[in-house]
């Protein structure tokens, strides 16, 4: 009995054998298996498993015969184990297809210099396409007409810069300064006036001036006309020719020269600027200096550095086109302007409250 039992056992070991031959697993990686005692006793040789650890992922060279992979094994179809295998086409690209020469600041990348914004552009048309549809004539006028009624069209404008009381030593008096405008953005008609009074002595000065403006560039005209002065001071008419426009920074300025009947000739400078302290709240500093080339005693002007006046003055727009203000002003006459004033009895210097309107329209 003992002898059977052991027979049997030894025949059911020589069927199972085989079976764990194809089924060995042990060999692929990551599926370890813990050692099973060996098998007492031995059985016939049997054809040796397979060492190779991924059965279907042969990478030895290549051979005239290679021998064709396990079927129960083959892995390449997984994602990642395309490895190997013959005939497989080159990686693609990622890239491929990507036109990346319009970048810029890339190493290599670069365009030529002559295609980074050196090369002129192209000169504009000179034909119009609506020109062969409703003939050229007939757009030359439509033309011209959009451009009068776009910037070309003529418009005006009336400007009391100072128009003011002034309250000061030896009696109270009067100044105003206007200034009118009719024309286009190149050509103007310009007709300027300014002068002053006592309240109690009548008008001390005053002029007119009649010029023709044209812009010489965006920020500055070019003046031409004549001026002229009325009594009670001795009559006169100036040849007048000036240049005024915005300085950077905002800052308005203007001078003339003037030639007059008599042959004298005088010059003027002078300017503001608008310094904005709230929306309607506004800060003006004002300048304005006279130089004469000789005395004109008959005018009370002396040769050189004749007069100045300073002033600072505070408006508070109620409406744009309308600004009460408040300020002050300080007029002084120099050299032989001051002795003609002495001699005639005025002062040569003062100071004044001033209270006034700048308006336009």
């Amino acid at each position: 009995m003992k002898l059977s039992l052991a027979s049997a056992a030894v025949a059911a070991m020589a069927v199972a054998s085989p079976a764990a031959a194809q089924m060995d697993h042990g060999a692929m990686s990551g599926m370890e298996q813990p050692a099973q005692p060996a098998p007492k006793p031995k059985p016939a040789p049997k054809p040796a498993a397979s060492t190779d650890p991924m059965p279907g992922m042969d990478m030895s060279p290549a051979t005239p015969n290679p021998p064709e992979p396990a079927p129960d094994h083959d892995m390449s179809s997984m994602p990642g184990m395309e490895m190997g295998q013959p005939g497989a086409p080159a990686s693609a690209d990622p890239h491929a297809g990507h036109d990346m020469s319009g970048m810029t600041g890339m190493p290599g990348m670069e365009p030529p210099d002559n295609e980074i914004g050196t090369t002129p552009a192209p000169a504009p048309p000179t034909d119009h396409a609506a020109d062969g549809i409703f003939g050229a004539d007939q757009m030359a006028t439509s033309r011209t007409m959009l451009r009068h009624e776009n910037g070309g069209m003529p418009a005006y404008s009336v400007t009391f810069n100072l128009a003011e009381y002034r309250v000061q030593k030896g009696g109270d008096a009067y100044r105003w300064d206007a200034e009118a405008w009719f024309g286009g953005d190149i050509e103007r008609l310009v007709v300027k006036t300014e002068g002053e009074g006592a309240v109690r002595g009548g008008i001390d000065s005053a002029e007119v001036q009649a010029l023709y403006s044209r812009a010489i560039d965006p920020w500055f005209n070019l003046q031409a006309g004549v001026r002229h002065d009325f009594k009670p001071g001795p009559a006169r008419t100036y040849a007048t020719i000036g240049i005024e426009g915005i300085a950077p920074n905002w800052f308005k300025v203007g001078g003339a020269l003037f030639l007059s009947d008599k042959g004298d000739l005088l010059g003027r400078i002078g300017g503001y600027y608008d310094q904005r302290i709230a929306q309607r709240l506004i800060l003006q500093p004002r300048v304005e200096l006279n130089f004469s080339a000789q005395d004109v005693p008959a005018n009370g002007i002396g040769s050189g550095f004749s007069d100045a006046e300073l002033g600072l003055r505070l408006r508070y727009e109620i409406k744009r086109e309308f600004a009460p203000y408040i300020g002050v002003s300080w007029e002084r006459k120099f050299g032989d302007s001051a002795h003609f004033a002495r001699a005639a009895g005025d002062r040569v210097q003062s100071t004044s409250l001033v209270i006034g309107i700048r308006t336009w329209f």
